[in-house]
């Protein structure tokens, strides 16, 4: 008995969505991040308007005065979507239990100076706070965003920034008793060092431009508060001075930024390379913001850094500007 076995080609009628050829220029093999980001925001069918904003949709690019022919156009050069992304996070969170374990099982806590580690406590638990205004600002950047490609990102943001504040919790429950906690948050509530960058993140949770928004804490805050505390501060301060347990146990937070930073970049060079009055609008929002961010961190840099902190604060500036002029911002 012969069987004859034949291969047989079969040729898909489509190669993807017809709402994602829409966006990828015809019936083209997309990319899994092509299709679970392209044409996902809804539309159409809205049976009535938000009674508390009746004056927008649901849904609305007018709340924002950035203006998009496309707002697919926001592509996230690292190519996330859900899937993508916690598989990124779940492999730098076993990175980071390795690290707690490493420092916990060697006792390297009690290795560090006492004024050194009062120094990291002083700085860094306050900062919680400052990541958990983060987790609500990008939470709100999804909410009243328009365009997955630009409101999906800023959830997977919202929830980092949500477990950077709860690193840092681990942290100080590493390196003291609980009260360290509470001793954070009064120091975030009372202490005039922190009272600047309270006020910062208290303000811009009420923005209601969600693009200005995104300016405010991801471009202009973040993009002086990381390499300030995490790289002067942390690497080139405290790990020098015996404590290397702490640069250890925030890690994520500077490889965090650095890759986060070209996801951010890309959006305000892409909206801004748009039209003029896109360049020019958000070139304002960076130059008020990042002058008040400024203003706020100056009294953490010294209070982390003393003397040198002006200095340190300025490398970071400098640092921001030519971040913006590469973007195409005119700060």
């Amino acid at each position: 008995m012969n069987i004859d076995l034949q291969a047989r080609e079969i040729t898909p009628l489509r190669h993807t969505y017809a709402h994602v050829a829409q966006h990828i220029g015809g019936d083209k093999v997309a990319s899994r991040y092509q299709e679970a980001t392209f044409g996902a925001q809804p539309m159409t069918n809205f049976h009535y308007r938000p009674t508390w904003d009746p004056a927008h949709e649901l849904f609305d690019a007018a709340r924002s005065r950035v203006v998009l022919a496309d707002w697919y156009v926001l592509k996230d050069p690292r190519q996330f979507y859900y899937a993508t992304w916690t598989m990124t996070r779940s492999r730098q969170q076993d990175a980071m239990e390795a690290s707690f374990q490493f420092v916990e099982s060697r006792g390297m806590v009690a290795m560090i100076p006492e004024a050194v580690r009062d120094k990291a406590l002083a700085v860094l638990l306050p900062l919680r706070h400052a990541a958990w205004g983060a987790n609500m600002n990008n939470a709100s950047i999804a909410a009243y965003g328009f365009g997955t490609a630009f409101t999906a990102p800023a959830m997977f943001h919202a929830m980092d920034n949500l477990g950077i504040a709860q690193y840092l919790t681990r942290l100080g429950l590493a390196m003291a008793e609980p009260q360290a906690l509470d001793a954070g948050k009064q120091a975030w509530l009372d202490d005039p060092h922190w009272q600047g960058l309270r006020r910062y993140v208290e303000d811009t949770l009420v923005l209601q431009d969600p693009f200005e928004l995104f300016v405010a804490q991801n471009l202009a805050l973040d993009g002086l508060l990381y390499p300030l505390v995490y790289t002067r501060f942390v690497d080139d301060h405290v790990a020098l001075q015996g404590g290397t347990a702490v640069a250890m146990l925030t890690s994520f937070m500077p490889e965090w930024f650095d890759e986060t930073t070209r996801w951010v970049d890309a959006l305000v060079k892409t909206a801004a390379a748009e039209s003029d009055a896109n360049r020019a609008l958000i070139s304002r929002w960076a130059a008020e913001w990042s002058d008040r961010a400024q203003a706020a961190l100056t009294p953490v840099a010294e209070l982390a850094l003393d003397a040198q902190g002006p200095a340190a604060l300025g490398e970071a500036v400098d640092q921001f500007k030519a971040r913006c002029k590469k973007a195409g911002l005119a700060l």
